[in-house]
């Protein structure tokens, strides 16, 4: 991935093509290219029968101008940088900024492609794109453009892991308003793929992003409470407002939904329902999840949960904290 900054000081992630890709695009470009090349050469040879051979030579040089070097010029021009064989593996190019390209960029970029890819057979571009960092040729390097991927292949999200049922609405006070969105893209890979982590890397991990998490938003956690379900607890409930703040959007009419409910709305005017504070094993949940925490159906639970949730139950949100446990 390649950062890019353009002038309104925005961040692009790029994906630079590599070699391979690039090689097979300009494969196919020379192919339709020759093929145009050698079609109007041998129209011009037969109507050209009658010339000398100055004149000839001449025909041939400008044909080799228009249609070699011309050809993708303008192609890339009237394109925006998406040739033939650009356009069949998914490549486009675009300026160092991000943007579109213009008839000069693709100028230097066919100039400089005459020297690099067809006189000596695309061995300086193959060696200049191999030691770019962002694979660029000279003709790239010197018009200020790269070659990107379009078509990345889709990758499925992996499913967030449930937090305890006894965290669910806990933290619905919870200011997250400054949390950036860095920070909710690390803690989600970490949850998705907490798994495959070693425990000790995972529980230092985990303790970090949930400190910077406690930063960031001010509040005192429960005691105890191990840093991966506290860290998907939040995350919970952030989905829990967007959610809301979604189906209101829809609905503008509809009344609030329950944080941990089924997504109902709830008639207009009624209070939310919540469980009481001090009962042990609850927290803004209902019986079925005070049940199911009982039972230590979450992927959070271990051993010694029952006592944690006894001490939770007493301390609440603003109860003191000594740190976080990490998930052993």
């Amino acid at each position: 991935m390649s950062e890019l900054v353009t002038g309104d000081a925005v961040v692009l992630g790029l994906r630079p093509a590599r070699l391979p890709s690039r090689a097979l695009a300009a494969a196919i470009d020379l192919a339709v290219v020759f093929f145009v090349f050698i079609l109007i050469s041998v129209v011009v040879g037969i109507a050209s029968v009658t010339l000398d051979e100055a004149a000839v030579a001449a025909i041939t040089v400008a044909l080799f101008l228009l249609v070699l070097i011309g050809g993708p010029i303008a192609v890339e021009t009237l394109s925006h940088g998406r040739s033939l064989g650009k356009l069949a593996c998914g490549l486009r190019v675009v300026r160092d900024d991000g943007g579109p390209i213009r008839f000069r960029h693709a100028l230097v970029r066919g100039a400089m492609g005459a020297v690099e890819i067809l006189m000596t057979f695309g061995t300086v571009a193959c060696i200049a794109s191999l030691v770019s960092a962002r694979g660029r040729r000279l003709g790239d390097v010197f018009a200020g453009t790269l070659v990107v991927r379009e078509r990345v292949a889709a990758r499925g999200s992996a499913a967030l892991p449930p937090p305890p049922p006894w965290l669910v609405g806990r933290f619905s006070r919870l200011d997250l308003s400054a949390v950036p969105d860095e920070l909710w893209l690390a803690i989600r890979q970490y949850l998705t793929r907490m798994h495959q982590l070693d425990p000790a890397v995972g529980g230092s991990i985990a303790g970090r992003l949930a400190d910077e998490l406690v930063s960031r938003t001010g509040i005192v956690p429960p005691q105890g409470i191990p840093a991966a379900a506290f860290l998907a607890a939040v995350v919970h409930e952030r989905q829990a407002r967007d959610a809301r703040r979604a189906f209101a959007r829809v609905s503008p009419v509809a009344g609030p939904v329950a944080a941990g409910g089924s997504g109902a709305p709830a008639p207009s005017g009624a209070p939310l329902a919540t469980a009481p504070s001090g009962a042990p094993g609850t927290s803004g949940a209902s019986g079925p999840s005070g049940a199911s925490a009982a039972s230590g159906s979450s992927a959070f639970s271990g051993p010694g949960d029952g006592a944690r949730r006894e001490a939770e139950g007493s301390g609440g949100v603003g109860g003191s904290s000594g740190g976080f446990a990490p998930p052993g």
